[in-house]
């Protein structure tokens, strides 16, 4: 029998299996897209620190479109989970339309600063120490992988427009499958035109990018596919074209509290850029060894990941449904569940953090750095768990201003300008200053304690 503090912050056999039920196939997905990424990355790593550089350069800059059309779909995403929750196929369709809009003007925007800029951002990231790198190899390489690389750009807009509607009415199974289907299709084309292998042509860097492109609409084709024949069962993709306009009254609603969430994670993601342009300024093996941590890093942040999905998906539609306690109570005990997963895979990670960079053809300077990147997110992995559950259980009931302040001003206001000052200003090591960019989180942690303490999240939007 269960104690009053277990049934407080530890929920039932029920409750697990619906929290799992949505989150396992959220973390197979990632899991597999985050391992064939690390295939990805080895692959192209084997060909030299140069050729790895200018590919994690573009990825870094990339990372700020995928976040961008992330924020901007699923801030209307919150309307999308709770009308469900209301069972509101109208509702829906009228998201996906907003969505469909704004996705498209972000794609526009995203392929005209890419094409015009490209060069100089790269460049950006390559006038550190010299440390044994070759800063114009790098930007070359950079330059190939971008202009392919490009074209994947309307494949990730069309796949998340739809993947983004499945999961915020809880089909996660269809993205799940499409994903990983995708990620096979990528690692395979990789071996064959990164490496010229069964006489197809060895292209390096642009065969990566090529299978990345073509993976890209593997994908894309998977999810319209689904979503088209199973319009009967799912009937708020039925009529979706029926008109493409979104009433007015409704535009103002979304956009007022969507756009904050687009330009949060559009601010945020620009702050993750600028403090890997701080770290590179103490040479390249700094962005070859943050290259390695990252995508090692990524595959361990899997499960509190799909802890905070859970939390946007499940708290949201409880919120729609007016159930305000289940959604209090299920926060607190999805929180619990990310932290206590951050312990477990913050532990295996810290023990393993030095095997992993050695798979790399670097120099044992870039593998100490990965080696020391890699254990310092271990440690942090359990405040990065609370952090990711937070911003989403702020999120779900439309505090979208709020978390705007919690995220990214943060981010911009005290990360950036920390790292940017003792990067330039100090002799500290790269690797402290990693450490003390992590540390000054904790500030954050205690807002994010207190925003959730309050309550002010707990709210019904779609009825308002």
């Amino acid at each position: 029998m269960k104690t009053k503090r277990e049934s407080k912050y530890f929920g039932n056999k029920a409750f697990y299996k619906t929290v799992f039920g949505i989150a396992i196939p959220i973390m197979i997905q990632n899991g597999i897209t985050n391992f064939v990424s690390l295939l990805d990355n080895v692959m192209v790593g084997q060909i030299g620190t140069e050729q790895m550089s200018g590919v994690a350069i573009v990825n870094q800059l990339m990372f700020i479109f995928f976040l961008c059309m992330f924020g901007g779909l699923s801030g209307v995403g919150i309307f999308t989970a709770q009308y469900y929750g209301y069972k509101d196929d109208e509702g829906i369709r009228h998201t996906f339309r907003y969505k469909f809009w704004l996705g498209l003007i972000i794609v526009i925007i995203a392929a005209t600063i890419f094409l015009i800029f490209g060069t100089p951002l790269i460049q950006s990231y390559l006038n550190g120490t010299e440390d044994g790198g070759d800063p114009v190899a790098a930007l070359h390489y950079g330059e190939d992988y971008l202009k392919v690389i490009l074209l994947s750009l309307p494949g990730i807009y069309i796949t998340q427009l739809y993947a983004s509607t499945l999961r915020e009415c809880g089909e996660t199974k269809v993205p799940m499958f499409a994903s990983v289907t995708a990620v096979v299709v990528n690692l395979f084309f990789n071996y064959l035109l990164i490496f010229g292998k069964f006489g197809f042509p060895k292209l390096g860097v642009v065969g990566a990018a090529i299978a990345t492109v073509i993976s890209r609409y593997v994908e894309m084709t998977i999810v319209v596919f689904w979503c088209t024949k199973h319009r009967k069962s799912h009937t708020y993709f039925s009529g979706l074209f029926r008109t493409m306009r979104v009433p007015k009254e409704l535009v103002f609603k979304f956009f007022r509290t969507g756009m904050p969430i687009l330009v949060n994670e559009g601010l945020w993601s620009v702050g993750i850029a600028l403090l890997a342009q701080a770290y590179s300024t103490r040479g390249m093996n700094v962005v070859a060894g943050q290259n390695i941590a990252n995508t090692i890093n990524n595959i361990f942040n899997i499960v509190f990941i799909a802890m905070g999905d859970a939390v946007a998906i499940l708290v949201g539609q409880a919120l729609g449904a007016g159930d305000l306690e289940r959604a209090k109570d299920w926060t607190r005990k999805l929180i619990v569940t990310g932290i206590m997963s951050a312990i477990l895979t913050g532990s295996i990670m810290f023990a393993t953090s030095g095997l992993f960079p050695q798979m790399y053809n670097t120099n044992d300077q870039a593998r100490e750095i990965a080696t020391a990147f890699l254990m310092i997110q271990a440690v942090a992995m359990l405040k990065d768990s609370f952090l990711h559950c937070s911003y989403f259980a702020l999120r779900s009931g439309g505090k979208t201003v709020i978390t705007f302040l919690f995220d990214s001003v943060f981010m911009m206001v005290v990360s950036v300008p920390l790292a940017f000052f003792l990067s330039r200003y100090t002799n500290l090591s790269v690797i402290w200053i990693f450490a003390l960019v992590h540390v000054a989180d904790l500030i954050k942690c205690v807002i994010g304690y207190v925003l959730l303490k309050k309550g002010v999240w707990i709210r019904n939007i779609v009825k308002e």
